[in-house]
């Protein structure tokens, strides 16, 4: 049996949230500096700019993770590519090449406790019974998931959505039961949740980071003219039109 110290009990770490079999850990001050990157640490600190951590406990489900993103693990842990078969690997490919992830995502079995890379971008915990247990994400936020929860690529509602936007053709889904965690430039205490009911929204630029699986995601003109959207001066919109929700940032990504 393991025993984890000066870890979650270390007054400089503290909890800021917990679903599921994730728990997000937030250290309050960069004690590792320099003289050279005091000054630094210190207006990070100061700008709420802190290194974070998801904690998963293998004990409450398996866990699926983007590639890469593991730190260390403790106590009976067993990783898996969670390929199954030839199919399932070509299937894996082809849809980490479409939406951008990594192809193939180890996941995690057993009853010990894995812990992930720190970052400090905001790590956010939702639950997919949120998402009537459809969700498609922006690219690149995904961190981790329960293993319940199945990986599709969804592609938008027409092919201008990636030649106008600018962006790819396809999107990670994530379907079924499950709690799972992403990456994110804003806090959620920041993120807009917009509930649509046969409706429709239009935003101008890419601050969505996640939509219900049931709404048509499309990218239209402003304007049904393209007079009209020259003199809005909006030109392009994203549009995401019937019945969901979509989880808007104030804020486009952020530059590193």
């Amino acid at each position: 049996m393991y025993q984890i110290k000066n870890f979650q009990d270390n007054d400089d770490v503290r909890t800021v949230d917990q679903l599921g079999p994730f728990t997000v850990i937030e250290y309050l001050r960069d004690l590792s500096v320099t003289p050279g990157s005091a000054m630094t640490a210190y207006y990070c600190n100061e700008m709420n700019v802190r290194k974070r951590q998801v904690l998963c406990d293998l004990g409450r489900a398996d866990i699926t993770i983007q590639a890469g993103a593991m730190q260390w693990m403790v106590g009976d842990v067993k990783a898996t590519t969670g390929v199954k078969g030839v199919g399932d690997l070509l299937g894996k490919a082809i849809r980490g090449k479409a939406t951008g992830e990594s192809a193939i995502k180890p996941e995690y079995t057993g009853s010990g406790t894995l812990v992930l890379e720190p970052t400090y971008k905001h790590l956010i915990l939702m639950d997919a019974a949120e998402w009537n247990g459809s969700v498609v994400l922006d690219d690149g936020l995904f961190l981790a998931c329960d293993s319940r929860l199945q990986h599709k690529a969804v592609m938008r509602s027409n092919f201008s959505s990636a030649v106008a936007g600018g962006e790819g053709l396809f999107n990670l889904s994530l379907n079924g039961t499950g709690v799972f965690c992403i990456e994110s430039d804003c806090p959620k205490e920041e993120l807009v949740e917009i509930t649509l009911k046969d409706d429709v929204l239009k935003v101008d630029g890419n601050f969505a980071i996640a939509w219900s699986n049931s709404l048509q995601f499309t990218v239209e003109r402003s304007s049904k003219s393209l007079i009209g959207s020259a003199a809005s001066g909006e030109g392009l919109v994203n549009v995401y039109r019937g019945t969901g929700k979509v989880l808007l940032a104030p804020v486009t990504k952020l530059p590193l």
